[in-house]
């Protein structure tokens, strides 16, 4: 496996100008690793985003099927990094093996479903509505419409998902499905990680004859006001933090030229146990919710941060059950010391309010997160208090109990924007609780029906988004094939000739993608 340098990756080279350097750390005992990354410098950034620019002609007008070539090569190249690769990744990140091998999976599988969206063509959303010269009292022109990519795309690293959300994770995926050259920066949580990824990236687009500067990648903190404002730079991928994503999409709104942001930030998943549910299955409900509050140290952008529960014997025999369970599980390593201090801060405003009562778990101190449990009063929701909808990343959740059915509505309706949200519930409480769905959602991209958030499959039919603040443009998400959709713009030709026509709107059709033809769809075999 080749040496890590630590130099920036700009135009299919690698530069290092500068003269800051930083260090990755082993996540678990704080040392640090015998790696050093070169902070990409002003110019270095403004060069990286003019080799996207530079690369993104060539790269939109390939087929489709050349950058599927170029996404299934990512894949490979991502499969056959092997065991030294994913004793690296748990060093940098505290992540165990076996998450690391399955999450290495998922982001080759993210390639390949791109690589297969692009295959089949639907994304271009074709359009045509012919030429009606005899149509009165006027004539219709042709018109025909499909989708480009938006041009270069900034995409930042995630803390919590250093292969599925980073380097090469699901918005870099779907950027270059699109069409769309991505600068990357680096998280510095995992450097290392990052490199030995961006390396596979670059071996992949070499493979398959790739414009120079399809990919680019940058180290260093406070880089990405540059990178975000940047005018050859077109969209903005991120996952992280509110108030990181927020201020991305202030410096985006800011620009002379404004930008969208794609910024998934804030969500506590709701859950909620119904009456019959507790009655039947009280006992296995609190396991399988503690199991998902602890999953990965709670580090989860999905991990159910929320339980409602209407007031009731069952309720407060399944909170019995839950305070001891939450009491048994262990302490875990958290990513890095930044993750811990954040997730101590959040439990410290929750142990200091008023109305918020501790039920369960083992005072926070060392460095391992303590999975925490804590029972809030439902005023605070009901009166505005943002501190109950403040996500606090890490194994802790808050639950809250209502007097009926009509405080619950009322306490839902207050809610923010979410991920997700469950209904754990039997037939009997689905047919008394009828009107939570549709309120539901107004508040959630993702709604579960008897399972757990945390989990999340990558498809066609997924939604990985929500209402503000869960991220900054619900109507999108960052998981699935839809992910794609938010790099891509529609463009009319009126007119046109045949010959000057991109394949997917000609006449002839003959790549046979499917269209909407005269508001008829066509579908042919590809």
């Amino acid at each position: 496996m080749p040496e890590i340098i630590g130099h920036n990756y700009i135009g299919g080279a690698r530069s290092a100008v500068g003269t800051i350097t930083l260090q990755s750390h082993d996540a678990s005992s704080g040392q640090a690793l015998p790696y050093h990354f070169v902070q990409a410098t002003p110019e270095e950034v403004d060069a990286a985003a003019q080799a996207a620019s530079a690369a993104y002609p060539a790269f939109r007008t390939l087929p489709a099927s050349r950058r599927a070539e170029f996404l299934e090569a990512i894949a490979t190249q991502l499969d056959a990094l092997g065991d030294e690769f994913v004793a690296l990744v748990t060093r940098e990140t505290a992540l165990p093996t076996g998450r690391i091998q399955g999450e290495r999976g998922r982001t080759s599988g993210q390639m390949r479903l791109f690589a297969h969206v692009l295959r089949r063509g639907d994304f271009y959303d074709a359009r045509i509505d012919r030429a009606q010269p005899e149509r009165q009292p006027l004539p219709r022109v042709d018109l025909r419409q499909y989708r480009i990519g938006v041009g270069p795309v900034a995409v930042f690293g995630a803390s919590n998902f250093p292969l599925a959300f980073s380097t090469a994770g699901g918005d870099t995926a779907a950027a270059l499905a699109a069409g769309c050259p991505v600068v990357f920066k680096a998280h510095s949580g995992h450097m290392a990680t990052a490199e030995r990824v961006a390396n596979a990236i670059i071996r992949a687009a070499e493979q398959t004859n790739m414009p120079k500067g399809v990919f680019n990648m940058i180290y260093g903190a406070g880089v990405g006001e540059t990178l975000v404002k940047h005018p050859a730079i077109q969209a903005v991928g991120f996952t992280g933090s509110l108030k990181g994503g927020r201020a991305l999409c202030d410096m985006a709104a800011a620009r002379p030229h404004p930008i969208p942001v794609f910024a998934e930030m804030s969500s506590i998943n709701p859950v909620l146990v119904l009456p019959e549910a507790l009655q039947l299955r009280g006992e296995k409900i609190a396991r399988e919710l503690a199991a998902s509050v602890v999953l990965g140290c709670g580090q989860f952008c999905t991990k159910p941060g929320l339980v409602i529960g209407i007031c009731s014997p069952q309720l407060n025999v399944f909170i019995e059950h839950l305070s001891a369970l939450m009491v048994e599980q262990p302490g875990q390593t958290m990513l890095n010391t930044g993750t811990l201090d954040s997730y101590s801060k959040g439990l410290q405003a929750l142990h200091a309010h008023p109305r918020i009562t501790h039920l369960a778990g083992c005072e926070q101190q060392g460095k391992q997160a303590q999975p925490q449990l804590f029972k809030a009063d439902v005023s605070l929701l009901l009166n505005g208090d943002p501190l109950l909808q403040d996500e606090v990343f890490g194994p802790a959740t808050v639950l809250i109990e209502v007097a009926d059915k009509a405080e619950l509505q009322r306490a839902l309706q207050c809610l923010y924007g979410q991920l997700t949200a469950t209904l754990i519930a039997e037939t009997g409480d689905l047919q008394t609780h009828g009107e939570l769905l549709s309120l539901l959602e107004q508040k959630v991209g993702r709604v579960l029906f008897n399972g757990y958030p945390t989990g999340v499959e990558v498809c066609d039919a997924m939604v990985h988004g929500g209402p503000y603040p869960a991220t900054s443009d619900a109507r999108g998400t960052s998981v699935g094939s839809v992910a794609i959709e938010r790099f891509l713009r529609p463009v009319c030709y009126q007119n046109c000739p045949d010959a000057l026509l991109p394949e997917p709107l000609k006449d002839a059709n003959s790549l046979g993608i499917a269209r909407l033809v005269d508001g008829n769809s066509t579908r042919q075999p590809l």
